[in-house]
């Protein structure tokens, strides 16, 4: 068992490493020489917090590049029930998105990182409404196993356990649960079946990171007691990369750009305090969170000897010859090598190898043609191998993965000479497709699935197709393992890589992701196949329930190029009663069935994803009626708002910032701005009198929520309105009609209590919460144990026409296909004044 530990905590290190190295590492003099100082430190954190976003990037920094440790952040969610200020995906596509993110940013700050299955379903206001949502026992689990596998000489938590309600119930949550890990760690009756893996194990300090935010205010910080704080001086510089540790921090927490968090450098004296929670006391360094633990090699039995070869290799350490440094590496690595240890071996082991490699300036890389593969192809493989030292070095053998074909070379590989080489790897036909671990299996409103143990947590794709490089150093056999990758040239950007991706042999979408059905008739629905490979043939089907009728049962197709898409229409008839349900499209290949639907995440500042979802629309026929107004929609932050619109038959355009003009404004009936729109596009002030005038002729303007900061203009509204946190996050709060009669509640759609069920994540948020007489409010409700809030839904008549303000979360209720929402939003649209609304009946 021990020896499947080693190799497991190996293969965990190599999926962070490689996983995260879409380009390859060139490290510099400076860089090896910081590699060659942290060999030598064995002590590590684990910061803990809720949220990408949450971390501390200046304390992970001032760790892994100050002190050496080895540094981690776990959050428990990725981020999913956020806004994306970059694009439309919300959910488990944001949380795509954000995970790379953080990945992204712990490259740059140099800690590693770690998830639970936690979902983030979306703001709560304390912990009992997040554990009402997360499975409590399930996430404990996963902040145990992170510690245990981890090995943690110190927790830092970013939010107060001892202060619910304070804060977003997920943060106060993470730190409760990272409270009683540290307890639980280390009992192995705690999560037993963990220990196949790992060994009990007991951190030895936990400490609550206080800050500004904290308080509230820098005034209430500076003023803050102290007292029982020690503080540590972050504000370090460092001559040898030309940079401070904010910098450096500012450079990590800009890679969270789908939140806007884009942070500008500081420099000078900067200090984080640390509150000690449980565990050690702090006796001779008040100030060294590692007092009384030894981070040296001592901490290892037999380690004493390769702790002083370190010291003298980092002392005679040559900045303009690194390789000199390489046969002095090779003996630490066999003697570590030798260690009878399952911990600090395997992590030492592969950061002295990667060393060595960057000190004999070797460059490993296996690259194919095409950046996506389908299981059972074969693949076209171009190695490079060079050697830019004097350092005698042979490549003996190389094994590709997961084929386990093995290729024996035994060639030098000689001073700054390029060896070439091309072979071919077939993969097997059930070579798992590339996607996200966490989204394999269908997750629950709270919880991602992930059945294997030793997968949960893990940040990244797993990626199979790999090459293992088994090389000869100076009379020493290395093994190095480097994924295989696509590397292609851009006219403007140069030299590109993304990893490659094993794909479905055929992928299907319903393109209307919802569809009405409202009038009864027969409606053409499209379904378009894509194929992964070339020449197949299959059929489509598209499976509904039984009281909707579709032809034909199924469709031939055929296509001759991999990439190449075609479409097909069924003939889709709703049942004569209202109904809701799930449409699925099936592609039968060889008698296989396929049933996802792929998407692509393409970003620049984070690598490609591939994200496999079961291809399924939603089919409606309710009891909606809608009007026939010409829309023009403003768009925010992103959201698929004007796709929902166009769904329910209205004719909509997006607008764009050059056409907010009189002329072009006077086209349309009804402006809708999208979520955040004020606070996104800085031009929008500039043009929100003509919006007013828009609605003083007799149109009416839709303002979805913004959040309230200083870009918000004092004319938002046409009388005075102030924003705030306001938000109602139970999604199944009750709702009281504070206006039952007026128009927007009963026109084209009667709104009953009805249409407020099946909301998902929230009611609404931010909304207003002092408002001037000219407004009448329309709906009131709470979460439980607060007040009513009366800001969901504004609506006041200025000149001839409507503006409403909605802080009503339909961003998120009108893609997943929420009735209610649909049919409010309708009468939303419809909304006329009195006047105006007999002037064109008059005309008609």
């Amino acid at each position: 068992m021990l020896k499947n530990k080693v190799v497991f905590i190996v293969t965990c290190l190599l999926l962070f490493q490689f996983s995260n190295a879409q380009k390859p590492q060139k490290p510099n003099a400076v860089e090896i020489y910081n590699q060659i100082q942290k060999l030598n430190f064995l002590g590590s954190v684990l910061y803990i917090a809720a949220h990408p976003d949450d971390e501390n990037t200046r304390l992970i920094s001032y760790f892994s590049n100050e002190i050496k440790a080895r540094t981690a952040y776990l959050s428990l969610t990725r981020g999913d029930g956020g806004q994306n200020l970059i694009g439309p995906e919300l959910r488990e596509l944001l949380g795509v998105i954000r995970t790379q993110e953080l990945i992204e940013a712990r490259k740059i700050d140099g800690g590693e990182q770690f998830f639970s299955r936690a979902n983030d379903f979306g703001f709560s206001k304390n912990p009992d409404e997040t554990f009402e949502i997360w499975d409590r026992e399930k996430v404990l689990a996963d902040v145990v196993w992170t510690i245990r596998k981890f090995q943690p000489d110190v927790i830092i938590n970013r939010f107060d356990h001892r202060s619910p309600g304070t804060t977003h119930g997920h943060h106060t949550a993470s730190a409760i649960l990272s409270v009683e890990a540290f307890d639980l760690s280390n009992n192995p009756e705690n999560f037993p079946e963990q220990l196949q893996w790992y060994a009990p194990w007991q951190c030895k300090r936990v400490f609550f990171n206080p800050s500004v935010w904290f308080y509230g205010s820098q005034e209430k910080f500076d003023a803050a007691d102290k007292s029982n704080f020690i503080s540590l001086q972050t504000g370090v510089y460092y001559p040898s990369l030309g940079k401070s540790n904010q910098e450096i921090a500012a450079l990590s927490r800009s890679c969270h750009k789908s939140q806007g968090f884009g942070s500008t450098g500081s420099r000078g004296n900067d200090t984080e305090y640390l509150e000690l929670i449980n565990g050690n006391p702090l006796l001779k360094e008040p100030s060294n969170i590692f007092d009384g633990i030894d981070t040296s090699w001592n901490r290892v039995k037999g380690g004493k000897s390769i702790g002083e070869l370190l010291h003298r290799i980092e002392k005679k350490f040559d900045f303009s010859n690194p390789s000199a440094s390489i046969p002095d590496l090779l003996k630490a690595y066999k003697m570590i090598l030798a260690l009878d240890e399952n911990h600090w071996k395997p992590i030492k082991l592969e950061e002295i190898k990667n060393t060595i490699a960057a000190c004999a300036g070797l460059y490993l890389e296996a690259v194919t043609n095409e950046d996506q593969a389908t299981p059972g192809s074969e693949l076209k493989i171009k190695i490079e191998a060079i050697n830019r030292s004097e350092t005698p070095i042979t490549l003996k053998s190389i094994t590709s993965f997961p084929d386990q074909k093995n290729t024996v070379l035994n060639r030098p590989l000689n001073n700054n000479t390029a060896e070439i080489l091309h072979i071919n790897l077939r993969l097997p036909t059930d070579v798992p497709y590339s996607q996200p671990n966490w989204l394999k299996e269908r997750p629950t409103v709270g919880m991602y699935q992930v059945s294997d143990q030793k997968n949960i947590g893990l940040p990244d794709i797993i990626r199979d197709v790999k090459l293992k490089f088994e090389l000869h150093i100076n009379e020493t056999t290395i093994p190095f393992e480097r994924l295989v990758v696509y590397k292609f040239n851009d006219k403007v950007k140069g030299e590109m890589y993304n990893y490659l991706d094993i794909i479905p042999e055929v992928s299907s979408r319903i393109v209307d992701q919802i569809s009405f059905f409202n009038s009864g008739n027969t409606k053409k629905m499209a379904v378009r196949v894509k194929a992964g490979k070339d020449n197949i043939n299959g059929e489509v089907r598209l499976d509904l329930d039984d009281n909707w009728n579709v032809y034909p049962p199924y469709i031939p197709f055929s296509l001759e190029k991999k990439d190449s898409e075609k479409t097909v229409y069924f003939d889709v008839t709703p049942p004569k009663e209202a109904s809701e349900i799930t449409a699925k499209s099936i592609v039968v290949l060889d008698n296989k069935k396929q049933d996802k639907e792929q998407y692509i995440i393409n970003y620049d500042h984070i690598s490609r994803q591939q994200v496999l979802l079961p291809s399924e629309a939603k089919f409606k026929k309710l009891d909606l009626k809608t009007t026939k107004e010409k829309i023009g929609y403003i768009m925010g932050a992103g959201d698929d708002v004007p796709e929902c619109l166009s769904q329910m038959g209205y004719n909509v355009t997006l607008i764009t910032p050059e056409e907010i003009n009189s002329r072009y404004l006077n086209t349309f009936d009804v402006i809708i701005t999208g979520i955040r729109a004020y606070n996104t596009l800085s031009f929008l002030k500039f043009r929100q009198h003509l919006l007013l005038e828009f609605v003083k002729r007799g149109k009416t303007l839709i303002v979805q929520y913004n959040t309230p900061d200083k870009t918000i203009p004092a004319n938002i509204a046409p009388y005075p309105l102030t924003l705030s946190s306001d938000r109602v996050t139970d999604e199944n709060a009750a709702v009281t009609f504070l206006a039952p009669d007026h128009a927007i509640l009963n026109y084209p759609n009667k709104i009953t209590e009805k249409d407020f069920k099946g909301w998902t994540q929230e009611q609404g948020l931010y909304y207003p919460n002092e408002f001037d007489a000219d407004f009448t409010p329309i709906l009131s409700s709470h979460d439980k144990g607060e007040t009513p809030k009366k800001g969901a839904l504004l609506v006041a008549t200025y000149g001839k026409g409507q503006y409403i303000y909605t802080g009503l979360s339909l961003f998120r209720e009108l893609p997943m296909g929420v009735s209610g929402a649909y049919r409010l939003i309708a009468n939303m649209i419809a909304l006329k004044t009195p006047e105006t609304s007999q002037t064109e009946e008059t005309q008609k």
